[in-house]
């Protein structure tokens, strides 16, 4: 019987587990961390040996196959003992997909992916399709697979997914933008990032679909390097040849061989400039998948934005606070310093990726007026920005960010968390980041 080692036990990890037993394997998941109750219940339900706490080598090291979580690290010495083994490595992805028939719809991207996947999912289902949410939110894809019938998925793919997808294939791949983002797990090797991104085309056929941002020079330079079998579906800001969704006089247009319809701008639920590449984005692969064009448009104009992303949460004494905890990056942070045209007081920090903050000056230069910098080392963000703006205070914990940030804002003026780093410093998540956020906020 082939053994399967399932490496992480929460969403991902107990999912593929799950699976891995249904399809008959000796399944053995083990975690370092303590599993939370949820999991840990699955897997007894299942029948699953698992420990927490630690790694035992002698029942990890005998797999026929290893299934990997995406929170674990290439350069966990776990993972390199394995590979020098010379025991394969997957994600829970790639394990799933060998189980389903399904259609794939996948999402890529530095930003935008989770917007996309949602809305995606949203046309699809109020289509009438049987469509199942997966990858980085939701459900794990595993656990679906394992439980359920759908004839479509719409998944969210990070890099470290995709780093550990082989045979997989995307009936159809959406790749929204590349800017730098996680490069401290790519050696700050930028390329080495982008040809992670890119394995969402690979194993793609001429029957498939490759939709891109035709205005990202990252993406540009890589699709005159490679070759592209599926065909393509660029979106634009512009109008040119080729081009099979983009804007004219407020009007998005969707031009595409399945079918061709306009919707104004101002019907769109979601706006600002990096949600309209994210709507044609979703407009084209609802036009792949049949969806009919007044579905389409309807979808388009009730949906529902993400937590955690451009989230107005309150108006406090004529102050706007915004929680967009989930820009990790620096370029989720233009898009967001980029869609406020008030003075903005800034809560950014956390776990530093190697951001250039570059990319930003010109912003906040013209924006902000006070940063509050939320982490346990702020030294990167003092340098760059002390000549740029008037304040910069150091906050330890989120409510003394939000009153600082709410001492230094008058009215009139936007408090925006939007951090360009990871949560792990002082936060579980970002989702933690921006609930804590959220009830700072509220207790003012």
């Amino acid at each position: 019987m082939k053994r399967i080692v399932v490496i992480g036990g929460a969403e991902s990890g107990s999912g593929a587990a799950v699976l891995a037993r249904k399809q008959g394997f000796d399944v053995f998941l083990t975690d370092n961390a303590p599993i939370p109750q949820r999991y840990r219940k699955l897997l007894e339900d299942n029948m699953i040996v698992f420990e927490e706490g630690q790694h035992s080598l002698e029942l990890i090291l005998n797999a026929d196959e290893v299934i990997k979580s995406p929170g674990v690290p290439d350069k966990a010495p776990l993972i390199q003992t394995i590979k020098a083994k010379g025991i394969p490595v997957v994600s829970e992805i790639e394990f799933a997909g060998r189980y389903t028939k399904a259609k794939m719809i996948c999402i890529t991207g530095s930003n935008g992916k989770t917007t996309t996947t949602l809305l995606i999912y949203h046309i699809l289902k109020n289509g009438g399709l049987n469509v199942g949410l997966a990858g980085n939110i939701g459900q794990s894809f595993a656990l679906q697979v394992a439980q359920q019938d759908y004839d479509y998925y719409v998944i969210e793919l990070s890099s470290f997914q995709l780093d550990y997808m082989f045979k997989f294939k995307a009936d159809v791949a959406v790749m929204l933008n590349i800017t730098p983002d996680h490069l401290d797990r790519y050696h700050y090797n930028l390329q080495e990032y982008v040809d992670s991104k890119f394995r969402i085309i690979q194993n793609q056929t001429e029957q498939d679909a490759f939709i891109y941002w035709n205005d990202d020079p990252i993406i540009q330079r890589e699709i005159k390097k490679r070759t592209i079998r599926a065909k393509t579906y660029p979106f634009s800001l512009k109008k040119d040849a080729g081009i099979k969704a983009f804007i004219e006089d407020k009007i998005l247009v969707i031009n595409t061989p399945d079918q061709q319809f306009e919707i104004e701008q101002e019907a769109l639920a979601l706006r600002g400039t990096h949600n309209l590449y994210n709507t044609m984005a979703s407009a084209i692969s609802a036009n792949i998948a049949h969806i009919r064009k007044e579905e389409i448009r309807t979808a388009l104009s009730n949906f529902k934005g993400v937590e955690h992303r451009l989230e107005k949460v309150a108006g406090v004494a004529g102050v706007e606070y915004i929680n967009d905890s989930k820009a990790t990056n620096v370029n989720s942070c233009w898009y967001a310093l980029e869609s406020v045209n008030t003075p903005v007081v800034l809560i950014m920090g956390g776990t530093d990726k190697g951001n250039d903050y570059g990319e930003i000056e010109a912003l906040v230069r013209q924006k902000v007026k006070a940063i509050v910098c939320l982490g346990v080392d702020n030294t990167k963000l003092h340098d760059f920005f002390r000549d740029k703006v008037d304040e910069i205070r150091d906050a330890r914990s989120m409510k003394e960010a939000v009153d600082l940030a709410s001492s230094l804002a008058t009215k009139g003026d936007t408090v925006l968390l939007s951090p360009c780093c990871a949560s792990f410093d002082l936060f579980e998540n970002y989702e933690d980041r921006g609930r804590q956020f959220k009830n700072c906020v509220r207790n003012l």
